[in-house]
């Protein structure tokens, strides 16, 4: 796999094969040692144009769990970038579709990144309130599907 095999979606098919093939591309890219642009296909994921009730979230549900698994075991070797500052910055920047469900997934990624990588500075030239975790859950509850804050919540949880 590779790019072409995401650009062949026009902006108005971003359903569930988009969905399915942002996954398999960022598997692709993980397996090749590539996380930071693993990390990418998982954004263009969590954009897809689904309701929430599609089969594929069935079988492979929002990738929380796969972003805290890239940010806990990315080789040291390898180049992950700041997943921190990106959803900070992702979330602030936003454009139509879904804006609201996009941002608020942005910043519950950001929230998981902060908790599986202390390590990682946060941008102090970013003027941007950083919401809390209820706020990201009470947003997530009114811009995300069903399910999907509870989903994020055990990520966060289950971060050591």
């Amino acid at each position: 796999m590779d790019w072409r095999d995401l650009n062949r979606f026009a902006s108005s098919d971003r359903g569930a094969d988009f969905y399915r093939t942002c996954l398999e591309y960022g598997q692709t890219l993980w397996r090749q040692r590539l996380p930071a642009r693993a990390i990418l296909c998982l954004d263009r994921a969590w954009g897809a144009d689904l309701s929430g009730g599609e089969d594929i979230l069935k079988e492979w549900p929002l990738p929380y769990d796969a972003l805290v698994y890239i940010l806990r075991e990315a080789p040291s070797d390898v180049f992950l970038g700041n997943p921190r500052v990106h959803f900070q910055h992702y979330a602030d920047r936003l454009g139509e579709p879904r804006i609201e469900q996009r941002k608020w997934r942005s910043w519950a990624c950001w929230a998981l990144s902060c908790k599986a990588r202390p390590d990682l500075p946060r941008d102090p030239k970013h003027e941007v309130e950083e919401p809390s975790l209820e706020k990201i859950a009470e947003m997530l509850d009114t811009h995300g599907h069903a399910g999907e804050t509870a989903l994020w919540a055990s990520a966060l949880e289950r971060i050591e």
